[in-house]
């Protein structure tokens, strides 16, 4: 029997997602729905296997490997996993410069 991790969203991750949904709405609420779809419904596969997402790669190549990612693209969820937990810490659109925003968040 598989581990099961508990997830939990820290309230960047929140503001993230909510202001990815937001900025779609403004053109189109379907699209906007659907996308908060997509996003959730991929970030439940972490319960089971968190470890199965990739090492961040801008991060990586830092010298800091503690972070993962699930790809939904063109967003990138980013996580980390601790003991039973998983911190889902951003959800970032790969299209902006994910390096920059990276090592504000996470290198502090």
């Amino acid at each position: 029997m598989s581990q099961t991790y508990h997830i939990q969203w820290a309230a960047v991750a929140q503001s993230d997602l909510q202001q990815i949904i937001d900025h779609i709405a403004v053109d189109s609420q379907e699209n906007a729905l659907r996308v908060l779809k997509k996003l959730r419904e991929k970030a439940p596969s972490l319960y089971t296997l968190p470890d199965r997402g990739r090492t961040i790669p801008e991060l990586k190549d830092q010298g800091i490997h503690i972070y993962r990612e699930i790809i939904v693209p063109p967003w990138r969820i980013m996580y980390r996993i601790s003991d039973t937990n998983v911190f889902v810490l951003s959800v970032i659109d790969s299209r902006r410069n994910v390096e920059d925003i990276l090592l504000d968040r996470f290198v502090k």
